[in-house]
């Protein structure tokens, strides 16, 4: 819900928990204060906003967005804010970055699109990090000091302009959610494949949307077949560059759990022409919220045989195992990005965070694995009876993948060979 400036000033809005505001303002209002003993989430995306005034008095604040605003360096106006563990200013002109300014309860920071160069060396003082997504700044290195965020489990560097990913990051306990495509450490792969032009196709319907483009419905004539396609965007997503996650898709290859890539488009805008899934395919669960922060949501009361988890398990390991075997770091392996059906057929979407890594290198699979385990987690939560031989084998597959140090994992082929 937004509201406006006239009802803070008001005094109609006294006592509630959210507020968010879009009036192209220049000056934070002061009248926000007010709510200073009940205030808990505070959106002023959108606006002109380039400071804000110190902000501790908002005791109870939980999460703000400031993102789409004029701040050109990080504000100091959070440090006492000692609830505060989500904080977004996405889409900013942030180029400075002063140590020791933001709360130690931080475990979610979005500093996607803006112009940081480098991260002050104060930043792994943030202990309880989870969630941190820096793609599209103009990055070269991290500090070292990150190697103590031991409960960072998302990091997107995508669209920076770092030539290394140190080793450390890749050795990070927790780390299962790494996308750095976009660097001059992931160089995408060109791919020769059909190309569609635009009239060749009959759009249909909108089939979905997500933070990258659009999904469409299509008639092809020269393929004579109803077909997707994915239409980008363009900009900088929190997972990278719209060029690279084509690249990523036709790079992959064909697996049965892969959707096919048919052709790319020629058109002012990027595309793909997909192989069209059945609607009744449905996500096998729903993106992380809030609470979850990084960790996927799902259908009350979704219930899975043990069978059922093992038969979704061993496909998602074939198709990991497949795009590592082309040196393909998916690094977005989460329910809400796997569609499957009433038979729990699956296939894996969504390439936003894809990126290539050096061929030989198990350190990137390792991470993965870890999300594979995560994943398992969920599911096998879900499973009603846990006293059978196979739940106890696939818990003790989960607690091997989930292993905190990352060497100590398997690989995708040997946890195929032991589902």
């Amino acid at each position: 819900m937004i509201h406006t400036l006239k009802e803070l000033r008001s005094g109609s809005l006294f006592g509630i928990k959210k507020l968010k505001i879009v009036e192209n303002l220049e000056e934070f209002p002061k009248e926000i204060f007010s709510l200073a003993e009940s205030l808990e989430l505070l959106d002023l995306s959108g606006n002109r906003l380039n400071s804000l005034p110190d902000l501790s008095r908002l005791k109870k604040l939980k999460i703000a967005f400031f993102s789409n605003n004029l701040f050109t360096e990080m504000p100091s106006a959070f440090k006492g804010c000692n609830k505060l563990y989500m904080l977004g200013l996405k889409a900013n002109k942030i180029e400075t970055f002063d140590e020791d300014i933001l709360p130690l309860s931080i475990s979610w920071l979005i500093l996607t699109d803006n112009r940081l160069k480098k991260l002050p060396d104060s930043i792994g003082k943030l202990k309880k990090m989870q969630k941190f997504p820096l793609a599209g700044n103009l990055l070269e290195t991290l500090p070292k000091s990150m190697q103590s965020m031991k409960n960072l489990e998302l990091i997107r560097l995508s669209a920076n302009n770092m030539k290394e990913l140190p080793k450390w990051l890749l050795e990070l306990p927790k780390l299962a959610w790494l996308a750095f495509s976009g660097n001059p450490c992931s160089l995408s792969k060109e791919v020769n494949i059909k190309v569609l032009a635009m009239q060749d196709l009959e759009l249909d319907k909108l089939l979905g949307e997500g933070a990258s483009g659009k999904i469409y419905r299509v008639h092809s004539k020269e393929l004579n077949k109803i077909v997707a396609v994915k239409l980008f965007k363009g900009a900088v997503t929190s997972d990278g560059y719209a060029k690279d996650e084509m690249n990523a898709c036709m790079s992959a290859g064909e697996h049965p759990n892969l959707i096919k890539v048919l052709a790319r488009l020629e058109h002012k805008q990027l595309g793909l022409v997909l192989e069209f899934i059945d609607p009744a395919f449905k996500n096998l669960g729903n993106p992380p919220n809030f609470e979850t922060c990084s960790r996927d949501t799902y259908e009350e009361g979704l219930i899975f045989s043990i069978e059922e988890v093992q038969k979704i398990a061993q496909q998602i390991a074939s198709v990991s195992a497949h795009l590592h075997a082309h040196s393909i770091m998916h690094g977005d392996l989460y329910a809400h990005n796997i569609l499957i059906n009433k038979n729990k057929y699956c296939y894996l979407g969504d390439f936003g965070a894809a990126s290539f890594y050096e061929k030989g290198n198990k350190l990137y699979e390792k991470v993965e694995v870890l999300a594979f385990g995560n994943l398992l987690d969920d599911l096998l939560s879900r499973v009603s009876e846990k006293e059978s031989e196979l739940y106890i084998k696939l818990l003790r597959l989960q607690s091997h993948c989930q292993e905190l140090e990352s060497a100590s994992r398997p690989l995708f082929n040997d946890i195929l060979k032991s589902l």
